[in-house]
């Protein structure tokens, strides 16, 4: 098993149980001690994991899929729906897994002429539920499954990103600010966005109020790259609001 096969199992086992033994890694994956000592030591490096006695805990500044998807969703199906609202079809779209991005692809089932490239299986589900018109075209992204976030990640849907060309990124980050930009705090998830972002004509970044002016561990998208922000109007309120709608094309604010 490579060593990115061996990374995503690990956090998968972590974000499902929150701890790990070392001999429970050992039993899943098939490895030696000392090659779970080496990932325990390049995970903890990225800041996804704590080394304790006997194995390993996981870290997260965000709650899981499961609690993002009740919070500030009526700010969130807003953004969703005024992104949707300014497309204009035909058009090739990337999209990342998040709940902000699965509520825009329920809106995205209900058009027609879309391409649609993405790592989430929530979000390719959306268009079995609604499947509106029949002409709009669903590639989801090879590599190793994420059973938390209902994703894709890995060097193959990496790999797979790059062999395509979008009009526009449709991302959803953990944080973004003026210094920054967008951020993520899982790194298979900043690549994941990254490779997006650069292999599109444009990005376009939807983050909630809670999101605007914070930081998080890495940055996928500078703020000069950002072509439309969609925020609701608390964003407003935020410290660091004013100083990043200078430096992002257009800010779209919702109710």
């Amino acid at each position: 098993m490579w060593s990115e096969a061996r990374h995503q199992k690990i956090r998968m086992l972590l974000q499902r149980h929150g701890r790990i033994t070392t001999e429970d890694a050992i039993g899943e994956l098939g490895v030696s001690r000392e090659t779970v000592r080496r990932d325990f030591l390049a995970l903890e490096a990225l800041g996804l994991l704590q080394r304790v006695h006997g194995g390993a805990v996981y870290l997260s500044d965000e709650p899981p899929i499961d609690k993002r998807n009740t919070i500030h969703i009526a700010a969130k199906q807003a953004i969703a729906r005024a992104a949707a609202q300014r497309l204009r079809p035909p058009v090739t779209l990337f999209m990342d897994a998040g709940s902000t991005t699965t509520l825009l692809a329920r809106e995205l089932a209900r058009l027609s002429g879309l391409t649609l490239i993405t790592n989430s299986l929530s979000a390719a589900a959306c268009f079995t539920e609604n499947p509106g018109s029949t002409d709009n075209q669903i590639i989801i992204l090879p590599g190793v499954l994420n059973t938390a976030l209902s994703s894709t990640s890995g060097a193959s849907t990496i790999l797979q990103i790059q062999t395509f060309h979008a009009d526009i990124a449709l991302l959803s980050p953990v944080a973004v600010n003026a210094r920054q930009g967008a951020a993520s705090f899982l790194h298979d998830e900043a690549l994941i966005a990254r490779a997006m972002s650069e292999g599109a004509a444009e990005t376009w970044i939807l983050a909630d109020h809670s999101k605007i002016g914070a930081s998080s561990r890495e940055t996928y998208c500078p703020p000069e790259r950002i072509g439309r922000l969609f925020c609701n109007h608390q964003a407003r309120q935020t410290e660091g609001f004013e100083a990043l709608r200078k430096k992002v094309g257009e800010v779209v604010l919702v109710s």
